[in-house]
C-alpha cells in the first residue's frame, strides 16, 4: 500500500510513519512548509510544499497513493496563536488537498479531527451521529473541515473518512506546543510549580501509541462500514485525577490547586462503533503515559518555556510595537527634515535675480512624490504651502495672503503635480509589486516542478536499485537454497537452519520438527539464543503463534514476548505441519510485512528440499531398515550418524551415540525391550561392531540418564564419540 501523509513534524506523525513503514507500506510525506529540514529515513519521499500549492495535484499524480491521511487537528504546522486567521488558512488548505486527490484517484482520505468539535457538556458518551457544537475558531475550523469531507463523500462519492480522536497525549517533541490537558497541566507545573484543576470536569484521553494502532486499522481495512469514527480509550478521567498524576510525576513541592467552580463539563467520545468493527485494546494506561510525558517535559523544560514565562514577554512586545511605529514614521521624519533646506533655498531665491523664477517648493514636492508616492507628496505639499504662506507674510498680512488669487493658483499646481506624479509612482510601484509577485509565483512554480522532477528522478533511481537488488536477492536465494540439494537426505534439516540464518540475515535461527499435534522438538539451531525455548515445546499452547501457523501465516512477535520467537512460520507437507522455522535477533524495524513475505518464500524453498529428502528416504525404506524392524541397517545408520556428528561440529545440533553391550545377535528383540525407554525421535541402528542408539538433541549429561534406564533393563551401554565409531 502507498500511504501519503500530510502534516508537520511531531511524535504522532513519527509514530504513524514508523507503523506504516514497519508493516511494509510505502510512505510519502507532505510537510506543508519550504523550511522543513527534518529528515525522515523511513519516508520513501518527502515534499516540502505548502498545502495550498498549485503543485499538490502533480505531487499526488506522481505518488499515486492508495490512502491520504490529513493530520488536521494534530498537525503541528498550525500554531493557532491567531485562530481567526489560521482557521481560514486551515479550511483553504484542506479544500485544496482533498479536491486535488479527488481529481487524481478515488482512494481513501482520512481526515483527523478531534473531540473539540463538541463544545458543550454531554451526559452520555458522544456518538458519531451527534451534531457538532463548536465553541471557538479552532473547533469551528475543524468542524468546517468535517463538512468539506462529508460533501466529497455524499456528492462526489469519495471515500473521505472523518476520524475524531480523544484528547491525544504523549511525549511531545522539544519546543512543540500541544493542545491536550496533560501537556497544559505539565506546562503549568513547569511555570508555576502548581497545577490547577476542576474536579467536575470529566473527559477521556488516548495515548498517541494507542491512537496509531487504532488509526492503522482504518488504513488497512479492505472496507469501512461508516464515514465517521471515534477513536477513544473509553476510560473517563477527571481533571483533578489528572492533576494528581501530574503532581506525583513532577516530584515533591508541586501543589494541586482545587479550582472547582460551577457545574463543570463531561466530554467523552464513544468508541463503540470502532470497537464493534475492529475491536479495541489499550496498551498504555493513564498512569504510565502521564508519568513518561511529565518526566520528559521536566527534563527538557527549557524547550517548552517561552521568554514570557521569565517575565520578558511584555518588554518584547513593547519593543516590537515601538520599532513598528518608528519605521512607519521614518518617511514623515525624512520629509520634515528635507523641508528645512528647501524652505531656506526658496527664501533666498525670492530676492535673487538668477533664481527668482525657480520654484524650490515644486522640486521638493516632486522629489518626495517620486521617492515615496502620493501620500508623502500630499504631506510635502502641505508643508510647502505652509512655508509659502509664511514667506508671503513677510510683505503682506495673513488676510491679504488668503485673499491673493495667485496663492490658490500656486497651491493648485503644487497639489496637482504632486498628486499626479505620486499617483504614477504608486501605480508603477503596484505594477512592480505585481510583477515581482508574479515572478515569485512563477519561480515558485518552477521550483515546485523542479522539486517534483528531482523527486521523480530519485524515485526512479530507487526503483532501479530495488529491481537490481531484487534480481540479486533472487539470485542469492537460489544460490543458497540450492546448497540444500547438494546435501544428503539426512543432512537437509541440519543445514536448512544455516540456510534460513543466511537468507534472513540473522545469527539466531532454529528448526523444530513436529512430533504430534501438541509437541515439537528442536532439531537444529545456529546459536545458543535459538535454543532458548528448550529442546521440546508444546506449540499448541503457544496460542498467538499457533493461530498464525495453522492459518498458514507468518507469526510476528509484535509484543516482544520472550516466551515466543520474534518470527516463525511452518513448513507443511500434504497439509500436515512438518517443521517450524523460528527466528531471533531481528531488528524491530525489520519485523514487517516485507520480511514476513520473505520468510514465506524461504519456507517454501526449504519445504521443497525437505519434501524431496523425505520422498527419497521413503523410497529407500526397505533398504534402510533391518527386515521387519525399526532398526537402521549398517549403511543407512552410518550415513545418519555422520550427518549428525558433522552438524554437531558445525554447531547446528547436539547429539550422542550410545553403544549397547550385548552378546546376542537378535537386535530386534533387544530394540523392542529398549524402545519404550526412548523418544520417538531417537534412532536404533547397527554398525559393524554391534547395536547403537543415536540420541538427537541430547548432550552427554542427558545421555547418562538413558544409559541408566538401559541398565535397569539389564543392558550395559556407553557413550561413543565420533572418532571411536567403526563402520
Amino acid at each position: 500500500m502507498i500511504a501519503f501523509l500530510i502534516g508537520g513534524e511531531g511524535r504522532f506523525m513519527d509514530a504513524m510513519i514508523n507503523k506504516l513503514n514497519k508493516d511494509g507500506h510505502r510512505v510519502y510525506l507532505l510537510t506543508g512548509t519550504k523550511n522543513s529540514h527534518t529528515s525522515y529515513q523511513k519516508v520513501f519521499e518527502k515534499y516540502n510544499f505548502e498545502y495550498d500549492s498549485d503543485s499538490i495535484r502533480e505531487i499526488l499524480v506522481s505518488a499515486n497513493p492508495d490512502i491520504v491521511i490529513f493530520m488536521g487537528a494534530h498537525d503541528t504546522r498550525y500554531d493557532w496563536e491567531n485562530p481567526r486567521k489560521t482557521s481560514v488558512q486551515f479550511t483553504a488548505d484542506l479544500t485544496n488537498v482533498i479536491s486535488a486527490y479527488s481529481s487524481v484517484k478515488k482512494g481513501r482520505f482520512l481526515y483527523i479531527s478531534s473531540q473539540e468539535v463538541f463544545g458543550r457538556s454531554y451526559i452520555e458518551d458522544i456518538k458519531e451521529y451527534e451534531p457538532v457544537s463548536a465553541s471557538n475558531f479552532r473547533a469551528l475550523a475543524l468542524a468546517q473541515g468535517e463538512e468539506i469531507c462529508k460533501s466529497y463523500y455524499n456528492i462526489r462519492g469519495m471515500q473521505s473518512i472523518i476520524v475524531r480522536m480523544d484528547n491525544l497525549y504523549g511525549t511531545p517533541k522539544k519546543g512543540k506546543k500541544e493542545n491536550n490537558p496533560c501537556f497544559k497541566m505539565t506546562l503549568e507545573m513547569l511555570k508555576n510549580n502548581k497545577v490547577s484543576a476542576n474536579s467536575r470536569n470529566l473527559f477521556s484521553m488516548i495515548h498517541q501509541n494507542d491512537a496509531v494502532q487504532f488509526l492503522y486499522q482504518l488504513v488497512i481495512a479492505p472496507k469501512l462500514e461508516h464515514s465517521i469514527y471515534h477513536i477513544s480509550s473509553g476510560s473517563i478521567i477527571s481533571q483533578m485525577q489528572l492533576a494528581h498524576m501530574v503532581s506525583s510525576a513532577g516530584g515533591n513541592g508541586v501543589e494541586v490547586v482545587d479550582d472547582t467552580v460551577g457545574s463543570g463539563y463531561r466530554l467523552v467520545l464513544s468508541g463503540e462503533r470502532f470497537e464493534k468493527e475492529f475491536g479495541r485494546k489499550i496498551f498504555v494506561s493513564y498512569e504510565e503515559g502521564v508519568k513518561k510525558t511529565v518526566e520528559y517535559m521536566k527534563k527538557h523544560s527549557s524547550s517548552f518555556l517561552n521568554p514570557e514565562d521569565s517575565g520578558a514577554g511584555w518588554g518584547n512586545r513593547l519593543w516590537r510595537s515601538i520599532r513598528q511605529i518608528f519605521w512607519m514614521l521614518v518617511p514623515y521624519m525624512e520629509n520634515m527634515v528635507c523641508f528645512i533646506p528647501f524652505f531656506m533655498l526658496n527664501n533666498r531665491a525670492v530676492s535673487s535675480q538668477y533664481f527668482s523664477k525657480l520654484d524650490f517648493y515644486l522640486l521638493y514636492v516632486l522629489l518626495f512624490a517620486i521617492i515615496y508616492g502620493q501620500q508623502q507628496a500630499i504631506f510635502s505639499a502641505l508643508l510647502a504651502t505652509a512655508g509659502y504662506c509664511f514667506r508671503q507674510m513677510y510683505d503682506k498680512t495673513g488676510f491679504e495672503v488668503l485673499l491673493d488669487y495667485n496663492t490658490y493658483v500656486w497651491m493648485a499646481q503644487l497639489f496637482i503635480v504632486g498628486m499626479v506624479v505620486g499617483y504614477m509612482k504608486d501605480q508603477i510601484k503596484n505594477i512592480r509589486n505585481q510583477d515581482e509577485d508574479q515572478i515569485q509565483y512563477l519561480n515558485g512554480q518552477l521550483g515546485d516542478m523542479s522539486d517534483i522532477n528531482d523527486s521523480n528522478v530519485r524515485i526512479k533511481h530507487t526503483f532501479e536499485r530495488q529491481i537490481v537488488n531484487q534480481k540479486d536477492s533472487l539470485g542469492k536465494i537460489y544460490e543458497i537454497t540450492s546448497q540444500l540439494d547438494q546435501r544428503g537426505p539426512e543432512e537437509v534439516l541440519f543445514y536448512a537452519a544455516q540456510v534460513l540464518s543466511k537468507l534472513m540475515e540473522t545469527d539466531d535461527a532454529a528448526i523444530y520438527t513436529v512430533a504430534n499435534r501438541d509437541y515439537a522438538r528442536l532439531f537444529s539451531f545456529t546459536s545458543q539464543t535459538a535454543k532458548k525455548l528448550g529442546k521440546s515445546i508444546r506449540y499448541s499452547d503457544m496460542k498467538d503463534m499457533y493461530d498464525e501457523l495453522i492459518a498458514h501465516r507468518v507469526y510476528i512477535n509484535k509484543t516482544m514476548d520472550d516466551s515466543y520467537p520474534l518470527m516463525a512460520c511452518a513448513v507443511y507437507a500434504e497439509d500436515k505441519m512438518q517443521t517450524i522455522l523460528m527466528l531471533w535477533g531481528i531488528p524491530w524495524e525489520r519485523m514487517n510485512l516485507a520480511e514476513a513475505n520473505r520468510l514465506t518464500v524461504i519456507g517454501y524453498l526449504i519445504q521443497n528440499a525437505v519434501a524431496r529428502a523425505g520422498h527419497y528416504l521413503d523410497a529407500l525404506r526397505e533398504r534402510r531398515y533391518v527386515e521387519d524392524s525399526d532398526i537402521l541397517g549398517n549403511e543407512a545408520f552410518k550415513q545418519l550418524v555422520k550427518a549428525f556428528f558433522d552438524a554437531k561440529r558445525n554447531g547446528l545440533t547436539e547429539c550422542c551415540l550410545v553403544k549397547i553391550q550385548h552378546t546376542a545377535d537378535n537386535f530386534k528383540e533387544i530394540a523392542q525391550k529398549l524402545e519404550k525407554k526412548l523418544r520417538q525421535t531417537d534412532y536404533f541402528g547397527v554398525l559393524s561392531d554391534g547395536l547403537y542408539v543415536l540420541l538427537p538433541n541430547t548432550d552427554d549429561e542427558a545421555a547418562q540418564g538413558v544409559i541408566e534406564r538401559f541398565l535397569k533393563e539389564g543392558f550395559e551401554s556407553s557413550i561413543v564419540h565420533a572418532e571411536d565409531v567403526r563402520g
